[in-house]
């Protein structure tokens, strides 16, 4: 049996915490990318307005922006949309796209409160060609931020992960290990296990099939099943048998329920379709902030309902919906826009790491 690392995050005593423990902040990346939203951008800035004022409600709001341009341009939208700037601060670093979900660093907290970072190759989902810019930013905050951080090696998104600060993670099968879109040709099933295990802290990987229909990025459970609290996890499901996610879904919901937690569901909204495209809309992609948790809209009847349900499981949140139709046209809603950091110190760089 091979020893574990002395040098790993694990060993040093961090972990990744749940998204609803305490944040210092929450980070985005301003749009700016065009393409990634045709023939709808000019809606995009002001998405990301709203959201950035109900964030700033209730915790600091860091932006990265590529230049003192488009930092002036956001501050002009930000302003008129009502957002609180005092806890709003900018970042100028350019990137590629604003997925800062799956590109961003992933933090970690050790038992005495410090923060450090765990810096994963991106690779834009293996599947786009402009990613070296995003794939820099974790990096490059290490260095801002005087924070400690780790590479792992492995190409890993955000948004393929979840987990409950207790040691357990969520994934897809799709993602981690297909031969489509492959982020690590040649990494057995073990091997990633190995790396979130010492990277993440987590000590169970709970892995299901499929993602849902019109994901580009092959597979991202944060559309599909995520952790509410240590014991909870809510999962999609789809009511329509003719649907292309209704098999999936309830694939992985057999899967979460062989497993020691408690699983309460959430419908799907109707199929989201812009250009004849289908869309990955799906209100499992919502985020959670302090006192606040931000929940995709679509226009749909299950709307109401999905909000009602994830009012229940946060009790002590508000649970505020986003329109989020021309968002999702990005292939990409709420979750995949944001990263937290967890609230604590910095633990400062170490020249061996």
């Amino acid at each position: 049996m091979t020893k574990p690392d002395p040098n790993t995050p694990r060993a040093l005593g961090f972990r990744m915490p749940a998204e609803w423990e305490p944040h210092e902040a929450t980070w985005i990346a301003w749009p700016h990318n065009r393409d990634d939203w045709p023939g709808k951008f000019a809606a995009i800035p002001w998405v990301y307005a709203e959201i950035v004022r109900k964030l700033s409600q209730v915790e600091r709001v860091r932006i990265l922006v590529d230049d003192e341009t488009a930092e002036r341009a956001a501050r002009r939208i930000l302003k008129r949309a009502g957002a609180a700037f005092d806890a709003v601060e900018f970042f100028r670093l350019p990137t590629d796209r604003v997925w800062t979900r799956d590109f961003g660093p992933i933090f970690v907290r050790n038992k005495a409160g410090e923060i450090a970072i765990t810096n994963w190759i991106f690779n834009a989902w293996a599947k786009y060609p402009d990613w070296r810019k995003d794939n820099e930013i974790p990096g490059a905050l290490a260095e801002l931020l005087k924070m400690r951080q780790w590479q792992s090696g492995m190409v890993l998104e955000g948004g393929s992960i979840d987990v409950n600060g207790r040691g357990a993670l969520l994934t897809t099968e799709e993602c981690l290990l297909s031969f489509v879109q492959a982020r690590n040709p040649g990494m057995s099933r073990a091997e990633i296990e190995r790396s979130l295990a010492d990277y993440l802290g987590a000590a169970k990987v709970i892995w299901l099939k499929n993602g849902i229909a019109g994901d580009d990025t092959h597979g991202h459970v944060d559309d599909l099943a995520r952790f509410v609290d240590a014991g909870t996890i809510v999962a999609s499901i789809e009511r329509d048998r003719g649907d292309a996610n209704y098999e999936p879904l309830r694939e992985n919901l057999r899967l979460l329920r062989r497993e020691a937690f408690r699983v309460v569901t959430l419908p799907m909204p109707a199929p989201v379709f812009f250009d004849g495209i289908r869309l990955p809309a799906s209100y499992a992609n919502f985020y959670i902030a302090n006192r606040l948790v931000l929940v995709p809209t679509f226009n749909d009847p299950n709307d109401r309902v999905a909000l009602a349900a994830l009012a229940r499981l946060f009790p002590d949140r508000e649970v505020a919906g986003i329109h989020a139709v021309d968002l999702v046209w990005g292939l990409g809603t709420l979750h995949c826009m944001t990263q937290q950091q967890p609230a604590g110190r910095p633990n400062k760089p170490n020249a061996k790491d």
